[in-house]
């Protein structure tokens, strides 16, 4: 063979395998698509796709199965369960979710746990690994079949360490390496990132904000924060601290809070700010207890509600104004009280922002509900796994490092 013909077969292989890691990457991106909405996506011809699925079924890389769409009938493509499993933790103020979940975003099992007020990270880190254990157990799974694990902490972190980038918004959990204290207890690559971000991710990937390439994420919970989305990327910032909006001030005079400063919007309409402001009352303890009396219909509760939507829509319009946004995307328990804290928000958002006839944004629900968080942290294990074109070839390669080992 010529050096020209040596060359153009290389080319064409190189564009082959190029093309094959295309398709793969583009369903690890969804979940799932069809061949003619992963031409779409590629823009790779029909033709082609057909090929490399074919390819990546023989390979055991892919499934398919047949799906309606629009009325016809359609191969849907997957990545192939047998790929590897991976796992997505959300720790929250007072809660605990653990899920353990596929390339196809299909969630198998899930667990959620309270937690007490200030919780240990030694004890909750515990916790994180007796659940994942037994989630695997009851699908009948083990620890080498999981790819990795995504953790979300209510906290700015730093992605490169993990850690948690400002000192007391979490007490106790300063200076822990939470990614590398998990990751050697089960032997698995694990991401850290803030619980916002992955709600951002998941509603962006999954959800509410999944036609948008540009979207803010707003965590109304016992804290607020906010993850944001610019063409199709989480902006983190430097050190992770970008989308705090817990921490703009509202009331320089006001409450101290954890980070240190007076009046931030934490101290307003987080839980500790709420539950203060409607002052003792029977049978009221928690969060879930201001949700659930605005939800009954009490209007002292959904005046409280009201007004912190109107509190935090104020600030988040400022955020719109920074980054420009197609859509708001409100989540946290805060918004299952819906429109009695959405319907404020919506519209101090809408009056802070510059009237845009072109593209008119709307703020609306997560289509997640409480469980964006803990589904972004699914995905972004899945996202930050590199998927090998052939299971073939990662048994092969496990085969020579246990040989070495």
């Amino acid at each position: 063979m010529s050096r020209r013909a040596a060359a153009a077969a290389g080319s064409q292989s190189s564009l082959r395998e190029a093309n094959r890691q295309l398709v793969v990457e583009t369903v690890k991106r969804y979940g799932g698509l069809t061949q003619i909405e992963l031409a779409d996506a590629t823009g790779l011809s029909q033709a082609t796709v057909s090929t490399i699925v074919r390819e990546l079924l023989a390979a055991g890389v892919v499934d398919t199965a047949s799906t309606t769409r629009s009325g016809r009938r359609a191969q849907m493509v997957t990545l192939a369960r047998r790929v590897g499993l991976a796992v997505g933790v959300q720790v929250g103020h007072r809660h605990l979710r653990v899920a353990l979940g596929d390339f196809s975003h299909e969630i198998l099992v899930e667990q959620s746990l309270p937690l007490p007020i200030e919780h240990r990270v030694d004890t909750t880190l515990d916790r994180v690994a007796l659940l994942v254990v037994d989630l695997l157990e009851r699908v009948g799974a083990s620890l080498d079949d999981v790819v990795g694990m995504g953790v979300g902490v209510p906290a700015p972190v730093d992605l490169a360490t993990g850690m948690i980038s400002v000192h007391g918004v979490m007490p106790g959990w300063d200076d822990v390496h939470v990614g590398q204290v998990l990751s050697k207890r089960l032997n698995l690559p694990v991401y850290v990132d803030n619980d916002a971000n992955l709600g951002a991710i998941a509603e962006s990937t999954l959800g509410a904000a999944r036609e948008f390439t540009d979207s803010i994420f707003v965590r109304a919970s016992y804290g607020v924060g906010a993850g944001i989305i610019v063409g199709g990327q989480v902006l983190r910032g430097f050190a992770g601290t970008a989308g705090e909006i817990g921490h703009f001030i509202v009331d320089p005079e006001g409450a101290e809070c954890r980070c240190g400063a007076r009046g931030c919007l934490d101290t307003i309409v987080g839980a500790a700010g709420l539950l203060e402001q409607l002052g003792p009352t029977p049978g009221l303890g928690n969060l879930r207890d201001v949700v659930q009396r605005t939800n009954q219909g009490d209007e002292r509760f959904g005046d409280v509600v009201a007004h912190a939507g109107t509190t935090i829509g104020s600030v988040v319009a400022g955020l719109g104004l920074a980054v420009n946004p197609q859509v708001v995307v409100v989540g946290g328990e805060l918004a299952e009280t819906g429109e009695t804290f959405l319907a404020p928000l919506r519209a101090a958002v809408l009056r802070g922002l510059l009237p845009n006839t072109i593209a008119p944004l709307d703020v609306v629900r997560a289509g997640l509900g409480l469980r964006a968080e803990m589904v972004g942290a699914l995905v972004l294990a899945l996202q930050s796994t590199d998927v090998p074109l052939s299971v073939e070839e990662t048994v092969e390669e496990t085969m020579d490092v246990g040989g070495l080992l």
